[in-house]
């Protein structure tokens, strides 16, 4: 099996990577990088949810 057909395994190091968010705090959206969070010493957990354009 091919060591590029399963993405990241548990355990492996997340690329860097810039996302657009939502926050509802300031009811507004948006930009976090893991590096920021990484430099900050904060855990982070990614989750996703295909197939559905609502806010989790």
């Amino acid at each position: 099996m091919s060591e590029n057909c399963c993405g990241l395994r548990v355990g492996q190091m997340v690329p860097d990577f810039t996302m657009d968010t939502y926050e509802p705090t300031k009811g507004d959206f948006g930009e976090i990088k893991l590096e920021t969070l990484k430099k900050a010493g904060k855990w982070t957990v990614l989750f996703f949810y295909p197939a559905d354009f609502t806010f989790v």
